[in-house]
């Protein structure tokens, strides 16, 4: 048998990633975007795997991230993350940020799995990105592996099926918890960046999808968490790229 049988050659998994596009946070004013470990882990995870990976955005074009999430940021909060740390001084892998294709060019048909990447933007964007929540329901509708990461599971508020129902209702998920959100408040707060009658999210992911249905769990604050029902896989928060990309890895039979 020939090396070139097609029956024989195996076929390159494809894989879209959706980042946010850069907002302004109504709760703070502060610029908000994507986290960068939720692209860069995922994109490790999948590229070491000899998928390939398109980047795209609900507007397209240049992204901008949160500054925390930058391994170079004065906070320092995210210096000890080198997977994210190489891909920014990549400069073929950087350029994929700066030229985002827009979500309503993506053909549900090129690509195995969707993954929605966080950050801070979605709370403020995802309800109006009606383009990403349309791609969302009808690639989770053709049977394909559909996902979401921390902040960026806020689309699950939005988006409904076929049915009419929302799509998280009866459904075992995961996201930014209630106690994660609890901590970035006190820290804030602590540091007098915001008064104590404000908080860093307009409304929270666990609450929010608990009232809608969804069964929602988690690990505990800060731990790397992924979780599979049918064809939706969620993951935590920033700590949970690799572990949501794996779970992604493991649907597709890889």
């Amino acid at each position: 048998m020939s090396l070139k049988d097609p029956n024989i050659v195996k076929r390159i998994k494809r894989v879209a990633i959706v980042i946010a596009n850069s907002t302004l946070s109504t709760t703070t004013g502060w610029p908000v975007g994507f986290w960068w470990s939720e692209l860069t882990h995922p994109y490790y995870e999948f590229t070491e795997k000899g998928y390939q990976v398109e980047i795209f955005s609900p507007d397209g074009g240049k992204c901008e991230a949160d500054a925390m999430s930058d391994p170079n940021d004065a906070s320092g909060y995210s210096s000890s993350d080198l997977i994210s740390q190489g891909f920014i001084h990549t400069e073929k892998l950087r350029s994929l940020v700066d030229n985002t294709k827009p979500i309503a060019d993506l053909n549900i048909d090129e690509f195995d799995a969707l993954v929605v990447a966080g950050g801070q933007a979605p709370m403020f964007s995802f309800e109006h990105a009606t383009a990403l929540q349309d791609k969302f329901v009808a690639f989770y509708e053709s049977g394909k592996i559909t996902a979401a990461l921390c902040h960026g599971v806020a689309i699950l508020r939005y988006v409904k099926g076929s049915t009419g129902e929302y799509l998280v209702k009866g459904k075992t998920v995961t996201g930014f918890a209630n106690v994660e959100e609890d901590f970035a408040d006190n820290a804030v707060w602590e540091y007098g960046l915001l008064s104590r009658d404000k908080h860093v999210m307009p409304w929270r992911i666990e609450d929010e999808l608990k009232k809608m249905g969804a069964n929602f769990v988690q690990a505990g604050l800060w731990r790397g968490f992924a979780i599979r029902h049918g064809n939706l896989i969620t993951g935590q928060q920033n700590f949970s790229g690799a572990e949501t990309a794996k779970a992604i890895i493991e649907a597709l039979g890889e």
